[in-house]
């Protein structure tokens, strides 16, 4: 069973993982500038696909945040549905999830 400070640690080490990634994502963005069009074209479908990558990743960035905020107020662990306590489990695999399994659905 994690303690709260690990869950913390683990959304942390996260959050950093993804403020990297983020970065990178954007500095590859940045770099796209190809004058021939047919290597345009694929600059421009790889950004897509960037693009895609980030808006996912600022999503989880926000689902951390919210499990910090949770953390810090003490309820987390417990699903903001319906209150019952968010299985060790689940957590060990979504340590950022504000919801039970039965309310997931």
């Amino acid at each position: 069973m994690a303690s709260l400070r690990d869950r913390k640690r683990q959304l942390l080490t996260r959050l950093a993982e993804l403020d990297n990634r983020l970065h990178d994502i954007e500095a590859e963005l940045d770099t796209h500038q190809s004058k021939d069009w047919g290597e345009l074209a694929v600059e421009r479908e790889e950004d897509e696909v960037l693009e895609g990558m980030g808006a996912s990743g600022l999503a989880e960035v926000k689902q951390i945040n919210a499990a910090l905020a949770r953390i810090e107020d003490g309820s987390y662990g417990y699903c903001v549905r319906c209150g019952e306590e968010i299985a060790e489990e689940r957590l060990d695999v979504l340590p950022a999830t504000p919801f039970c399994r039965i309310c997931a659905r």
